[in-house]
């Protein structure tokens, strides 16, 4: 079979065609958002009273280990509730490549946030007047993370009061409304991720649900989800909430009850990283 000398430049031309189109296509689709809330329990391993748990103190290798099984999730964005020493948050934060911003607590329990992303602003327990001494104890801290030059992404930091009298909780809430309150009637992407203290239940969840918060995990999660304790889960009380655009692209919420993130029941020598899980949300890029 023989072609002409059009028909062959037409086909030369179409397959160079095809050759540029793939060469200068961008190869690797746009990566999802991975984020995870976790009380780390100060990094004290639990429970802190085992032999186990005080040699990797003492060897300092909890940061170590803490970075390496988060590693595993391809975080972009942690909240830690419960920090320890601010070194060794750093110390986590640069086995990761991530920024970290540590937010000061009213109390004893300091919170940080880390991101593979700049973190353009932050603030701590950013209300009007000030915070009075009786709120956020544990921590409160408000980010914006550069995800994309498209959609500056609000990233809230919490660890609230936990009592099983909400009423510290509930006053600690409506002021984080408030605050709140601007931004989301402007319909911008936030994330509120940490250990809020409290069941799906309650009045505290509800202020959050009313405010036009979407919580990931009902959204798409399986079965109860709880994150406390990680020998013998019980309780959700940590979670990744979302409002705004990045709230229809949540794909996957979970604990991690896995690795070293669980304690082995059936090991009296073993330890968990922290008494809590973390929990896992997913998000689609835009």
């Amino acid at each position: 079979m023989t072609i002409s000398r059009r028909q062959f430049c037409g086909a030369l031309g179409a397959g160079l065609a095809m050759s540029n189109a793939d060469l200068f296509a961008d190869p690797t689709p746009p990566k999802p958002l991975r984020v995870i809330a976790y009380n780390i329990y100060r990094l004290a391993g639990w429970p802190n009273q085992r032999s186990s748990a005080k040699e990797a103190v003492a060897k300092g290798q909890m940061a170590k280990r803490l970075a390496m099984e988060l590693a595993l999730h391809d975080p972009d964005i942690i909240n830690f509730s419960e920090s320890p020493a601010v070194e060794l948050t750093e110390e986590v934060a640069e086995l990761l490549g991530m920024n970290h911003v540590r937010f000061p607590s009213g109390g004893n329990w300091p919170g940080t946030l880390l991101s593979k992303f700049e973190i353009t602003e932050s603030k701590n327990a950013p209300m009007q007047g000030g915070r009075p001494k009786e709120l956020f104890t544990r921590h409160w801290g408000q980010a914006t993370v550069n995800v994309s030059d498209d959609e500056p992404l609000i990233v809230h930091s919490a660890h609230l009061f936990p009592t099983a009298d909400p009423t510290v909780r509930l006053r600690e809430i409506r002021a984080m409304i408030e605050s709140m309150k601007p931004d989301l009637d402007a319909g911008r992407s936030m994330l509120l991720i940490g250990d809020l203290n409290h069941s799906p239940d309650t009045d505290e969840y509800k202020l959050w649900m009313d405010a036009g918060w979407v919580d990931t995990f009902t959204q798409v999660g399986q079965g109860e989800g709880p994150t406390i304790k990680s020998d013998i889960p019980k309780w959700r009380i940590d979670y990744v909430l979302a409002a705004g655009p990045i709230a229809d692209r949540i794909v996957e919420s979970r604990p991690l009850f896995e690795g070293a993130f669980r304690l082995n029941i059936n090991d009296e020598t073993s330890f968990a990283l922290s008494d809590h899980l973390p929990q896992l949300a997913v998000f689609e890029s835009q």
